[in-house]
């Protein structure tokens, strides 16, 4: 009971500070967001109901068989043969729209034989007496009239975004996919428009290569901060055993821990990154290991200074006195009077955490291609500044996240600290 009425006081306190109560709802809610991101951004439907049966593309993966088609492999569903697919037109009229200039005749270079240009021409009259109707029907593809189209019974529910952070368009209304801006774009020498992105459902531009914005955006937000929140969980449980046993036993044991943790905290992470990164695969875990060597240090120092001051107390004592295992004194009793420095500090840790992945990122040394990343987003940015579409987003968002983790760490701060007014 009084652990509930401390915390209930410490809250009330967190949010009195507007600033960092407003702070802390608005990062939950993007985090919250983000989260489920493969149902806001994604080429696949959410739900796909075609002549009764029902498909959930975004969770499972069917084959264009599956929808009355001839391959077995997965569907775009974005292209236009799924769009006639669906729509009951048949095969043949798509073929035949694009490749019906003369169905009996094709031509035959001499540069396939000789190294020539010359060409000439052989129709199936030439070949009367050799070949009959139905000698050549067998590999002819027979036109079928699109009239004869018969649409099937579907219904499908797309995402918000109908683009996922790796997917590039091979087709486009706007006849621009790369580098493409969510706005009109005059050419003052050629007076030449170039339209909106906003035609094929790119609301903040494309990349360099095509790619949504928007859906990098959201995709790296996600993994930003899941791996901010990692590196911070991470380091303080580390921090706080490594700290707690140092700062409890105290002597040799603090003095070796205390050498030992100044020579490996003098060894710069990039260095060990360029390192590792010369003969390992970059990854999203290898990132977070390497990380982890060294961001317990923080916890570990308040967490040391706690112990060795919390040691010397009565009950402290008293507890040793009546025979309590060490390992239950740190963890019952010195712990939980020792963790304010682990919650003040936590919002600072995840803010560490994504600053050194976006850096890393924006070195090109983090997670690599076709990752999404906000590093990847800023440096794209720097490398094509007149596409203000990528930076601009880009760094509003990581500007505003890691200003929202200092109030709510600021609040927190203040919400534990004693010596402010109830």
């Amino acid at each position: 009971m009084k652990i509930s009425k401390d915390f209930n006081l410490k809250w009330n306190k967190f949010k009195r500070d507007r600033r960092a109560f407003i702070s802390f709802i608005f990062l939950f809610t993007l985090f919250i967001v983000t989260i489920p991101a493969e149902f806001l951004c994604n080429t696949r439907p959410i739900i796909l109901i075609v002549e009764g049966k029902t498909f959930i593309p975004v969770l499972f993966t069917y084959s264009e068989k599956d929808f009355g088609g001839t391959l077995l492999s997965e569907p775009d569903y974005l292209s236009k043969r799924f769009k006639n697919l669906l729509e009951g037109v048949p095969e043949g009229s798509i073929y035949n729209s694009t490749n019906n200039k003369n169905s009996s005749t094709f031509d035959i270079g001499l540069d396939d034989f000789e190294e020539k240009e010359e060409t000439f021409s052989i129709t199936i009259d030439d070949f009367e007496d050799e070949f009959n109707e139905n000698s050549i029907s067998q590999n002819t593809k027979i036109p079928i009239p699109i009239s004869q189209a018969k649409p099937i019974d579907y219904w499908i529910l797309w995402p918000p975004i109908r683009y996922d952070y790796k997917y590039i368009p091979t087709e486009s209304i706007a006849e621009n996919v790369v580098l493409a801006a969510p706005y009109k774009i005059v050419n003052k020498e050629t007076n030449q428009v170039t339209k909106s992105s906003w035609l094929d459902g790119h609301y903040l531009g494309t990349d360099d290569r095509g790619r949504d914005v928007l859906a990098r955006l959201i995709y790296g937000l996600r993994i930003s901060m899941i791996f901010g929140i990692s590196i911070a969980i991470a380091g303080t449980i580390i921090g706080c055993l490594l700290g707690g046993i140092q700062g409890y036993f105290g002597g040799w044991v603090d003095l070796i821990g205390q050498r030992l943790t100044e020579i490996w905290g003098s060894i710069p992470r990039l260095y060990i990154l360029i390192i590792l990164s010369s003969f390992l695969v970059p990854s999203a875990l290898l990132l977070f290991l390497i990380l982890n060597l060294t961001a317990w240090m923080g916890i570990a120092a308040y967490i040391r200074a706690e112990f060795l001051k919390i040691r010397n107390f009565e009950y402290v004592k008293s507890a040793k006195a009546m025979g309590v295992s060490n390992f239950r004194i740190m963890h019952k009793h010195i712990l939980p009077n020792a963790l304010t420095p682990v919650i003040t500090f936590f919002p600072f840790e995840v803010t560490a955490g994504i600053l050194a992945l976006v850096s890393l990122d924006f070195l090109n040394l983090g997670v690599p291609s076709p990752a999404p990343s906000i590093g990847e987003l800023l440096a794209q940015g720097k490398t094509n500044l007149q596409a203000i579409w990528i930076l601009l987003p880009t760094f509003i968002t990581l500007t505003a996240t890691l200003t929202m983790l200092t109030f709510v760490g600021e609040g927190i701060r203040n919400a534990f600290d004693p010596k402010r007014n109830n």
